[in-house]
């Protein structure tokens, strides 16, 4: 394992959100087969049940005039480093967690809510899809490590 950074900050959307930001949570509770409890995209697509977003994003948004909070991109984890870096099929450990990239996200036209050139400017680096392989609660400032 190679340590490659840390969680900044978790988000989760329970069945009473709507819209973005994805609202801010102390941890999530990754379940493998299921998604994270209390979601409510859980038990729905597995393959894509945890987004994963670095920090550049929001930097390359800021560099552009665009201030958003935190969760804006619809985010689970906010990463301090460019997941992007990374190709699909990388696994991460997180805590005591594994997700592995599944696909890169899409560009939403709902992102144009905070800026009509949003969308284009993100898009390739609105975050990565991700599916749980192995059950974990991840909190901010968990280490995250790649496996070799």
């Amino acid at each position: 394992m190679k340590s490659i950074g840390k969680v900044i900050d978790t988000f989760s959307a329970d069945i009473n959100s709507k819209g973005l930001p994805r609202p801010k949570v102390d941890s999530i509770d990754l379940k493998t087969g299921y998604g994270i409890i209390n979601d409510k995209f859980a038990g729905k697509e597995l393959h894509k049940t945890v987004m994963i977003v670095g920090i550049d994003s929001y930097k390359l948004a800021l560099e552009n005039g665009i201030s958003m909070e935190y969760g804006s991109l619809g985010e689970n984890i906010l990463l301090d480093f460019n997941p992007h870096d990374f190709e699909i099929g990388t696994i991460f450990k997180i805590g005591n967690s594994e997700i592995e990239i599944t696909e890169k996200c899409t560009i939403c036209n709902h992102l144009s809510v905070f800026h009509k050139k949003l969308p284009k400017l993100l898009r390739q680096c609105r975050g990565l899809y991700c599916k749980i392989l192995e059950d974990g609660i991840i909190k901010k400032d968990v280490n995250v490590s790649i496996k070799d």
